[in-house]
Formats: C-alpha cells, structure tokens, sequence
C-alpha cells in the first residue's frame, strides 16, 4: 500500500514551485529535531524508526494516488509526471531506534534533492512524533515500575492504526506484552489478556464466571476481582483455581491499599506464589507511587497512548544546507522569533566521562565533533541511495534503549519536572 498521500497539500504545491524555478533538483540536508523537550521532561526517546524505514519505501505514487490528485487539480500535469517516476534515492541517518534524544538532537537528517526530501516531511514527523512520544512516556512507566512488568493495554483509547504503532513504541521502551493483537502480529511484540468485568456479569453469579474461566484456560489465568466485592472474590478465585491460580487484576478502587490486603489474603489462603496485577488509568506517578505495594505487574492504557500528557514530541522538518549555485553546499537557516533554525550539516555524539556516564549531547555542524575513546557516535546510516540499510529487529532497539538509559545521569530517573538531564551542546559551523 502506497504511503505517498499520507501527506500534506502544501508539500505538492512547493514541489510544483520548485520544479516552475527549476530548483527542485537542488542538493539539500532537511534535519528533524526538538528544540525543547515537552512537558520539563529529563530526556526523550527516538521510537518510530523502523516503521519510517517501511513508509518510505512504500513513498510512490501509482495510478490509483495520481488519477486522485489530478481530479482534484492539487498539483499540474508536469508535477505529476514527475511524481510519476518518485522514488526515493537519497541517503537518510538518523538515531537508531530506542536512543534517547535531547533538545536539538538531529535526530534524522534527509540528504537528497530538494523535491525528493520535501514530500518526506509530514510522513517523518507524523510516525516519529508519535512513536517517539509514547516510548518517552513508556520509558518513564518502566523506569518507575523497576523489574515489575508493564503491559500495553490503550487500544481502545486511541485510534485503531496508532494503537499498533503504539503498542510497538511501548515494547521498545520496556513494555513486556501488549493487549492489542494486531502489534503481535505485525511487530512480533507478545499478546496477552484474559476477561473483562463484562465475562462477569454475563454469567449468573461471580462464581460461574470464576470456574467457567478456569475450566477453559486454566489454573494459570488472570481472574478480575472488583466486579463485585474484592476480598469475597479472592476467596473464591482461591477456592476455584486453587493455589495455582496464576494472578489476580484489580481495576478500581485504592490500589496500593486493595493490593496489601489481597496479597495477605492469598497467602494465608495459600496462594503465595499468585501475582497480583492492577490496572486503571495508571501513569508513571502512579506507579511510582505503588513501589512499596505488594504488586506484581502494571496493566497501562489511556496514559501510554497518550504520551502521559504530552502526545507529540514537538519535532520539526527542518531546511538546513542546499546546494550553491557554485556547486558548494551553502548553510540556511530560520531567523523567527522563537522559532529559529540552527543551519548546517549536523553530527553527534555523546560524551561520557571517566566512568561511561553522559555528559553532555555534543553537536558538530558541518563535520563531526571530536571525542575520545569512549565517547559515542549517534547518527548511523538508514537508507543509502534510496535503499535502506539500517533495519533493525525491535529487540535490538530494545536492549538499545535500555543501555543508552542506564548511560544517563541518576537526575534522568526523577519524575519531577526539569532542565535536561544533560547540556546540548554545538561545535564548529561559522
């Protein structure tokens, strides 16, 4: 399925403009970037990238998107036949996915011509907004959940499309599973589930649905407690399934209190080794603030979906260098109020200190900053003339994001809102 009008209008129309001038052909370096992180947030977390790998390869338009666009007269007939023969052939590096990322990071840098880069714009930002910003708050949730295991289970609060793409930025953060079947069947990330209130009270009383459950799926399912009465249902979970019963789920109510008491209720029915899981509209306040109940697992949904408040990174497609008419490639850059662009040609790297701890985000324009040994490289190649090469399996951006988060200063892991973990800082340029 083609990806090329999951786009905006107006990149068309500068397409059209720039071929009428003839600088459509133009060498140029787009860069996307934060210029801040949302919300005082410590760092963030690039997420995302392998599905852009597969929109842009996807990027063309076949007969179906060009009949559409002629009928609407959005572009003319010389850009559409131009369109016609688009494919992709530039070079793209970026941060590999799971890395974490600060304000003014370039987090992907798009070298091709002018026409080419430019239709990528709204599809880059629209996944890597997304995706990036559910692993950031992800990130956080699994931090505070320490070894404890967190679940995805937000599909049904946000469309259907992004609550794959969610579940699958939520795995590369630390997630263990997903409720969404889809993310399992596309990304490979684990499914899980069991019931909802709504198997209880289909059946006459809690008692049948307990047994009906454990009948079908076994001594090892999740049985709900707080359909009705919480501590009347740990003893009959305990009576049905016995001291094998896998876990227990409570939805409502105070969490930290329900999960003390029903934990002791287990045990002294025999239950030492049943789990217990909640769920309810948790983020990573709240789960921080269940460290100390006696809780084994987190069920996280609206919160996740939704970036834990903030749902978009804030990422920008912006110009950066295009070919001079010498030849030379010439530094450009926006001046607005609040809105300024830094010009050129970018590199990164990390610089850690004596004992592999970051520093600071280190950012060359027009050539690589210089570092030491254990300093750390950041933008590595994805698509090398139009042809992607750095296509990752997602448990590799998962242990990626685990090893660059442990790099970060202890500050990093406070859920209190602040400055960056650690200084962006810009070398070289003119």
């Amino acid at each position: 399925m083609s990806t090329a009008l999951l786009t905006d209008h107006y990149e068309l129309t500068m397409l059209q403009a720039a071929l009428a001038s003839g600088n459509a052909h133009r060498r140029s370096v787009f860069e996307l970037f934060a210029r801040r992180l949302p919300g005082g947030r410590r760092y963030g977390v690039v997420a995302g990238t392998g599905r852009l790998l597969d929109a842009v390869e996807d990027f063309h338009f076949g007969a179906a998107e060009l009949d559409f666009l002629r009928a609407h007269e959005v572009v003319d007939e010389q850009t559409l036949a131009w369109l016609a023969d688009y494919r992709f052939s530039g070079d793209i590096w970026g941060y590999p996915e799971g890395e974490a990322y600060f304000p003014h990071s370039p987090v992907l840098i798009v070298e091709s011509s002018f026409g080419e880069a430019v239709l990528l714009e709204t599809l880059m930002l629209s996944i890597l907004n997304h995706d990036s910003a559910i692993a950031s708050a992800a990130s956080r949730m699994t931090w505070a959940a320490g070894d404890r295991p967190c679940i995805e289970m937000g599909s049904r609060r946000t469309s259907e499309r992004a609550a794959v793409a969610a579940a699958r930025a939520a795995y590369v953060a630390g997630f263990t599973a997903t409720s969404n079947l889809e993310a399992s069947r596309c990304y490979g990330v684990p499914s899980t589930g069991t019931s909802a209130h709504s198997f209880t009270l289909l059946h006459d009383t809690e008692e049948e649905a307990f047994r009906a459950q454990v009948s079908s799926l076994g001594k090892d399912t999740t049985l709900l407690l707080d359909t009705y009465d919480v501590m009347q249902a740990v003893r009959l979970a305990v009576e049905i399934a016995g001291p094998e019963l896998g876990a227990v789920r409570i939805d409502s109510g105070d969490l930290g209190v329900l999960a003390r008491e029903v934990r002791s209720r287990l045990d002294e029915l025999g239950a030492t080794a049943t789990r217990i899981v909640v769920t309810s509209d948790l983020d990573e306040y709240a789960i921080a603030g269940l460290a100390s109940a006696p809780v084994d697992g987190y069920g996280v949904g609206t919160q996740l979906v939704t970036g834990s408040g903030h749902p978009t990174c804030g990422f920008v497609y912006k110009l950066v260098a295009h070919e001079g008419t010498d030849g030379l490639m010439v530094s450009v850059a926006k001046k607005s109020k609040d809105k300024a662009s830094l010009g050129g040609r970018k590199y990164a790297l990390r610089r850690l200190d004596t004992d592999d701890v970051a520093e600071a985000e280190v950012i060359g324009i027009g050539q690589p900053p210089e570092g030491d040994t254990n300093d750390r490289p950041l933008l590595v190649q994805l698509v090398k003339d139009g042809e992607v090469v750095g296509r990752q399996p997602l448990d590799v951006a998962r242990l990626r994001h685990v090893r660059s988060r442990e790099e970060l200063p202890v500050l990093a892991r406070t859920l209190q809102k602040g400055d960056p973990v650690i200084p962006t800082v810009h070398v070289g340029g003119d």
